[in-house]
């Protein structure tokens, strides 16, 4: 553990403590395995700890390649730490750290794989997405850092999108793809179920509206009093024909793609209490060639849009996430 990039845990306190609790352990044991050595025993003699009316403890000393194997211990313990970081802030004579191993190996793993990943970066996304190797290497990529939220066949799950279709928030093209995975993205969408919005009874009303619009059941007279409804409640984001502006993340409600269930009673959890999600940003960390890998990757699961405009290869700005509803 690196300490000092830690600063003592905010108090000094906690070097001394820490140096204190390994000192007295080390000594403790020493201690303890010379009164071992050092003790008279007879032979016979019990503790007077009995179990079960007939078993007795004997006052036997250790054996002695048991106590020296304690010794050898201590003094492993002993040198260890005057050679590693073992007592408080104390770097060790090696200067050893964790952060510091990291990176050593971080930069090897750059110095050995970076060109493999570099070869690739000023490509165009959708000449990369059609390269047999660059897809592997990207589906490698997906797997360990996407298949969490995404699933292993990226087509999604309950409040995480499928990558697979035609459906995008904040676009499908490589550039808005590569612009979400740098830069990540946050998704609101404000609890209308609570006055001065809507009471219990309007929100199932606007809820069985927005069914009638992707064609799920509903109940028609509650779909004529939401319809009076959604302007006011709704229009502002998904607009007065509910088709929403994908670009900005303000999700179309007339087609069949949901988010979070087309189930009624997942729609009117939505209205009432709102939904909450983040995409995390992978630029900083993944690096340019990686995230451009990922991006020809998953443009090429099928969904993707083409570029209106040239494609650009380098590496987008880390983008500030922006704000706006999910369905």
């Amino acid at each position: 553990m690196d300490f000092k990039n830690t600063s003592d845990f905010v108090s000094g306190f906690w070097n001394l403590y820490v140096i204190v609790i390994v000192a007295v352990s080390i000594i403790g044991c020493a201690v303890f395995l010379w009164m071992q050595g050092s003790s008279k025993f007879k032979p016979g003699e019990v503790t007077g700890h009995v179990w079960d009316e007939t078993l007795e403890e004997y006052s036997n000393p250790l054996p002695s390649w048991w106590r020296w194997m304690f010794y050898i211990t201590v003094a492993f313990a002993l040198v260890y730490l005057a050679l590693y970081p073992g007592l408080g802030t104390n770097p060790g004579s090696f200067g050893w750290t964790a952060r510091g191993q990291y990176e050593t190996e971080m930069q090897a793993a750059e110095q050995k794989y970076g060109p493999k990943f570099n070869q690739f970066l000023k490509q165009d996304v959708m000449a990369v997405a059609a390269n047999p190797e660059a897809k592997e290497m990207g589906a490698r990529l997906f797997q360990t850092y996407c298949a969490q939220c995404h699933g292993g066949d990226a087509g999604g799950q309950p409040g995480f999108p499928n990558l697979k279709d035609g459906d995008w928030l904040w676009g499908g093209t490589p550039e808005k793809i590569k612009e979400t995975i740098t830069g990540g993205r946050m998704a609101i969408m404000t609890p209308k179920g609570t006055k001065p919005d809507m009471d219990a009874e309007q929100v199932k009303d606007v809820v069985h509206f927005v069914r009638s619009l992707s064609g799920l059941s509903s109940d028609s007279a509650r779909a004529q009093r939401g319809k009076d409804l959604f302007p006011q409640a709704c229009a502002a984001c998904h607009g007065p024909e509910a088709k929403g502006n994908p670009d900005a993340g303000y999700p179309n409600l007339t087609d069949k793609v949901w988010l979070y269930s087309s189930q009624e009673a997942s729609m009117i959890e939505t209205v009432t209490k709102g939904r909450q999600n983040q995409m995390p940003a992978f630029g900083v960390f993944l690096g340019p060639a990686k995230v451009h890998l990922l991006t020809a990757y998953v443009w090429g699961l099928g969904g993707g849009v083409k570029s209106a405009a040239a494609p650009v290869a380098e590496a987008v700005p880390v983008a500030v996430p922006a704000v706006a509803e999910q369905k």
